[in-house]
């Protein structure tokens, strides 16, 4: 996104859905964390995921957006493929507190993130190499870094 000023309202709004959106997401993944590969918290994520990334696109919150569809791309097949459990739920506790972190460090004018992406880019390469994908949308992060 450039440096064009966001209406107040509607940031403050995406950013209330985001955080409801998030705390879903974050309950799935416990649920997760208690029974592994539960067809049911995997839809739960997924839908959430996908439906902050849309949020994000409407906004034209590029790095949130692209970040949280590539979170959803690489969990989709490990869903399908019942691949959920140990490593890659630790690994994608800390893909989600990164978001939290995004989410309150939005500028509240434009819905810039102004933060080196390489943390997120090393994240989704750990998430990815967990789950035995490869990761060509992580490559692609480093085009929002500064």
């Amino acid at each position: 996104m450039d440096s064009t000023t966001l209406p107040n309202s509607a940031l403050q709004e995406f950013l209330l859905d985001a955080q409801v959106l998030l705390v879903k997401s974050q309950e799935c993944l416990q649920h997760l964390e208690l029974i592994d590969n539960d067809p049911d918290a995997c839809h739960c994520l997924n839908d959430s995921l996908d439906a902050l990334a849309r949020r994000a696109d409407t906004l034209e919150l590029r790095e949130v957006s692209h970040y949280t569809r590539t979170l959803q791309q690489l969990l989709a097949p490990a869903c399908r493929q019942q691949h959920l459990h140990g490593e890659t739920l630790a690994i994608l506790t800390a893909c989600l507190t990164l978001l939290a972190w995004q989410l309150e460090l939005l500028d509240p004018l434009t819905g810039r993130l102004n933060l080196d992406t390489e943390e997120q880019r090393s994240l989704l390469d750990e998430l990815a190499h967990s789950l035995g994908q490869p990761c060509a949308p992580c490559a692609a992060t480093s085009a929002y870094g500064h």
